[in-house]
């Protein structure tokens, strides 16, 4: 599904990894800069959805669920989920056609807590992010949002959790945001050092 030739292309930051990994996964990062005057295809959308659901999770439990608001097929109801995140965001995202948000599913098919569902969904997530990469579109996850605002607006069941929230569009110019989100479009791309993260046969210890 090729990106529309016509559209500003996600600028390449590739991440500065000390040890070769797959171009898509180098590629992606979470821009903020979102063309306002283009929508998402229907089908790019359905093909984010459709890597998510092909995510792998415990048992096969599934427990992802996504909630889309589209602006150009739902005014009103994009409206809606885009007041219930913070300012901060709402300064950017209200530049995204699409809005999604991923919740978890946090009991199991017995109904008994299913302490892997919010990792489960992270997956998933991950999954819609590498596809928006591979599409050429900007999906920027977040986790600045009202919560119970977001629950009423979705009308989510008690039984999931909504935990990220992300952004989906065409790329854009960076021009019109604001100087602290402007910053972070060209700004170096930070990790800790794979010796933080990474340990061999117990906690602490390098990773030879």
């Amino acid at each position: 599904m090729p990106t529309p030739s016509s559209k500003k292309a996600l600028p390449e930051r590739p991440a500065p990894t000390g040890t070769a990994i797959d171009p898509l996964l180098a590629r992606r990062w979470s821009s903020r800069a979102i063309d306002p005057t283009a929508t998402v295809a229907r089908p790019a959308l359905r093909a984010l959805l459709e890597a998510a659901r092909w995510a792998p999770s415990s048992g096969n439990s599934q427990p992802w669920r996504f909630v889309v608001w589209d602006r150009a097929r739902d005014p009103a109801g994009w409206q809606r989920a885009l007041d219930a995140l913070e300012p901060g965001n709402r300064e950017w995202v209200v530049r995204a056609p699409v809005i999604v948000l991923c919740c978890a599913d946090l009991l199991d098919r017995k109904d008994q807590p299913n302490r892997f569902a919010s990792h489960d969904a992270g997956l998933a997530t991950e999954n819609l992010l590498l596809q928006a990469t591979a599409l050429g579109l900007v999906a920027h996850p977040m986790a600045g949002y009202d919560a119970d605002a977001m629950r009423a607006v979705a009308a989510i069941p008690p039984r999931f959790d909504p935990l990220a929230c992300i952004a989906v569009g065409m790329p854009g110019d960076p021009a019109p945001l604001a100087e602290r989100h402007r910053a972070k479009e060209s700004g170096a791309r930070q990790r800790r050092a794979l010796e933080e993260s990474a340990f061999e046969g117990g906690w602490g210890r390098a990773l030879e």
